[in-house]
């Protein structure tokens, strides 16, 4: 793990504030390896349905956020970066997709549900099929900076292999692929101005 600035941010003073933010409506979307997870059954290629996920841009007190490594079952050389999250399941709301895809993905549970950020659509082939997404992503603060996942699907176990804290600024150097795309710039607006109002809508990424 590595380490950042201690500054504080506007993001964790509009935390306080804002509270766990009220469902609301948009598009949103990011690729990652959440597929194998609740919510729907993920569409055959070809299919219209679109699988609606949460997902948490999670800060620790130096700001440094927590990403997760993904790459392809059958492929480990295809590699991504993508922050935790996953598929609505039954009737829960997307605030509870949230936080339970946080808990079953990291082992974080003390954390402070904020608004949500950003929504964007994304489209991209994982495991043999083609995904599309509906993404919301939520900001979220958290002392607890040790992981321990406990809840990741057999296919999950097989392509994810490990959690990171990042500082803005080892994003903005990164040479590997990293989602969703701006992550690096996103996160810098988030801590210089707060959350946005209402959530932006990001560029949909077709991969």
């Amino acid at each position: 793990m590595t380490e950042s600035g201690g500054r504080e941010s506007a993001a964790d003073t509009a935390i306080g504030r804002a509270g766990t933010a009220d469902t609301a409506t948009g598009r949103g979307g990011a690729a990652g390896t959440d597929i194998a997870r609740g919510g729907a059954a993920g569409p055959e290629a070809g299919a219209a349905e679109v699988r609606r996920v949460a997902r948490v841009v999670l800060l620790d007190p130096d700001d440094r956020i927590l990403l997760l490594h993904g790459h392809e079952p059958d492929d480990p050389d295809r590699t991504w970066w993508f922050t935790p999250g996953g598929g609505l399941e039954g009737d829960e709301s997307r605030e509870q997709a949230a936080l339970r895809e946080l808990a079953e993905e990291t082992g974080i549970t003390d954390i402070e549900l904020g608004p949500v950020l950003w929504r964007r659509y994304c489209s991209f082939p994982f495991a043999g099929r083609r995904w599309d997404q509906d993404e919301w992503y939520y900001l979220a603060r958290t002392t607890q900076t040790a992981t321990a996942p406990s809840g990741l699907t057999e296919l999950e176990t097989r392509s994810v292999s490990g959690l990171r804290w990042w500082t803005s600024a080892e994003l903005s150097v990164a040479r590997e692929t990293v989602y969703p795309d701006r992550l690096a710039e996103l996160l810098d607006t988030l801590l210089d101005e707060g959350p946005p109002s209402p959530p932006l809508d990001l560029a949909p990424e077709i991969v």
